[in-house]
Formats: structure tokens, C-alpha cells, sequence
């Protein structure tokens, strides 16, 4: 007989192991667990294995002695197989009701919907933003009312210019041509 040059890789999770073989360590108590860490539901009786934190499945719950199934450490069919000793035929202790148990995974979600995040604090600004930023909060619309009465007279005077029809002959479509070219100042501070 040939020894097998393929890894062997974990094996399926049965649902229920005929083995009468008993971990040594003291019962794991359900209790113990934090609500999202084991699943009562009778379709799909299930734990996380504390020693390597895999989804296992609890056999026997309706029994006396409901134990945790034989389990490798992977995923089954993919990573190698690693036998979880500490925590195979591993007794549970059921002490939390099915309703119970709900109550607490529900009162759980709602907590942590209910939070919040921390408030993002701003960078620091720059002198020249900060004094952009004070002068923006200074400004009334009465302020802002007379900024562009102050504006209104140079408009005006564009407006015209714009109006003054060149000497020759006008385009018989098309806008009207400015006569002079307009070259925009900077007001001076």
C-alpha cells in the first residue's frame, strides 16, 4: 500500500458524531459566550470554537449531554487538515433559552445601531483662510446689498460701451461689436 502524496485537507463538519468520546475539559457554558458567538436555533445548532474560533456545529442539544462535533481547525475542503484537540467532543452546557437568547442578539443589534460616530474634527486653518472665513461671517446682506451698489456704476459704464456701434459698415447678423477694448483694473486696496 502506497502512501498518499496528496495534503490531506479538513474535512466536512457532520452534524452528528456517533462517538462516545468525551474531551476532558471542564463543559463550556453557553452563558459564557457573547450572543453573536453560538446559534440555539434547532436547524443549525452551532458555536464558535473558542480555541480556534471556527463555526462548529453542537450535537445532541435536545439530549443530556450536547457536545461540540469533532472539528478541524480550516475550512473544510480547502485549508490543511488540522485537528482542533482542545475543543473537539468538547460537553456544552445549554443554560439560555432559545427566546432568551433572541431577546439578547436582538437587544445587541439595536445597541449598536443606536451608535454613532465620533465627531471628525476640522484641520487647522491657515491665517489666510482663517481671516477669509471671519470676513465671510462679518458680512450681512445689508453688507453684501451695498458691496454691489458700489459695483452697479462700473457696470453701467461696460454696458455702455458695449452699446457704441463702430464707425462703417454694421454685421448684418450677429451681436453688436464693442468700440472700445475694455482692459479690467484691479481695485486698489
Amino acid at each position: 500500500m502506497s502512501a498518499s502524496t496528496l495534503e490531506r485537507t479538513a474535512r466536512t463538519r457532520r452534524s452528528r458524531t456517533r462517538s462516545r468520546t468525551v474531551n476532558a475539559r471542564p463543559a463550556l457554558v453557553i452563558s459564557t459566550l457573547k450572543p453573536h458567538q453560538f446559534d440555539l436555533r434547532p436547524t443549525c445548532a452551532s458555536l464558535i470554537c473558542p480555541d480556534c474560533r471556527t463555526w462548529v456545529p453542537i450535537t445532541g442539544l435536545p439530549t443530556k449531554q450536547p457536545k461540540v462535533v469533532p472539528h478541524d481547525t480550516g475550512r473544510a475542503g480547502k485549508d490543511a487538515a488540522v485537528r482542533c484537540h482542545l475543543g473537539s467532543n468538547r460537553l456544552v452546557t445549554v443554560d439560555v433559552t432559545v427566546k432568551k437568547w433572541q431577546e439578547r442578539l436582538e437587544d445587541g443589534g439595536a445597541e449598536t445601531a443606536s451608535r454613532t460616530a465620533t465627531t471628525v474634527l476640522p484641520k487647522a486653518f491657515s491665517p489666510q483662510t482663517d481671516r477669509t472665513l471671519r470676513a465671510r461671517a462679518e458680512r450681512t446682506a445689508t453688507g453684501r446689498v451695498s458691496d454691489w451698489n458700489a459695483v452697479l456704476p462700473r457696470v453701467a459704464a461696460a454696458d455702455k460701451k458695449r452699446r457704441v456701434v463702430p464707425a462703417g459698415d454694421a454685421p448684418m447678423d450677429g451681436p453688436e461689436v464693442p468700440q472700445d477694448t475694455l482692459h479690467p483694473q484691479r481695485p486698489a486696496r
